[in-house]
């Protein structure tokens, strides 16, 4: 029997660029989500820029969220752009869109986006492939916005008999049902929970509004809480 799982979704305000700040805005989420795993969205360290410059993860700007992890024993998973896979480094980008787990050890990578957009393509190198945590015996797939809606992705996933599936995203607010329906489609091929983050307030990539409201959702994909679609949001859910 798994024992329950305290899980926060979360939609901090980010200000494109700014690493110091935006980490800051992390660790005061993390202190106020109070839960065990704490999920981010999309490059919510910098920003959608695809430009952005890559993130150390040695870098002093991420000390406050280290140290916020470290004071209430959470796991982060934060969005950066990071360096590429140097298994995978070939002749193209040497950067990925990834997923960065943060806790009192400190900022590691531990997913890099396998299914990148058109423009994204021209940026970063994909990932080598699904990752699966496990976090006080919960097996939690990892995903980033575009992964959600693969079914090769999904259906990989749920070969591996995953508990969570857990994903940032940056969406418009139009693409809201969109995220809806992945979600309910991921839940119920995984027979799993669903925790998504999604960016919200304005970023850049053509971004002059995403559609926030992060949520979890249920084994049969109904949702079970989320935030508005204003910054600053934390949904929460205990996971049984």
């Amino acid at each position: 029997m798994l024992a329950p799982l305290q899980i926060a979704v979360a939609q901090p305000p980010c200000v494109t660029g700014a690493l110091v700040a935006n980490a800051e805005a992390h660790a005061l989420t993390v202190l106020a989500a109070r839960a065990r795993l704490v999920v981010f969205p999309e490059l919510s360290l910098t920003g959608y820029d695809l430009e952005a410059p890559t993130v150390a993860l040695d870098d002093p700007a991420l000390a406050p969220l280290v140290e916020a992890c470290s004071t209430v024993n959470t796991v982060a998973l934060v969005g950066a752009p990071t360096r590429a896979d140097p298994t995978t480094a070939g002749s193209g980008p040497d950067r990925s869109i990834a997923v960065v787990l943060v806790d009192a050890g400190g900022a590691r990578v531990v997913y890099r986006k396998q299914h990148l957009g058109v423009q994204e393509a021209k940026h970063f190198a994909p990932g080598p492939r699904p990752v699966v945590l496990d976090l006080d015996g919960w097996r939690v797939g990892l995903g980033i916005c575009r992964d959600t809606g693969v079914g090769d992705h999904v259906s990989e996933l749920a070969g591996t008999g995953i508990d969570l599936y857990v994903a940032g995203l940056v969406d418009s607010p139009e693409d809201l049902d969109i995220q809806r329906e992945r979600a309910a489609t991921i839940a119920t091929t995984c027979g799993a929970y669903v925790g998504f983050a999604s960016f919200a307030g304005p970023t850049s990539g053509g971004y002059g509004a995403t559609a926030g409201r992060s949520a979890i959702f249920g084994r049969s994909g109904s949702v079970l809480t989320e935030t508005s679609a204003l910054p600053g949001g934390i949904a929460r859910a205990r996971l049984v």
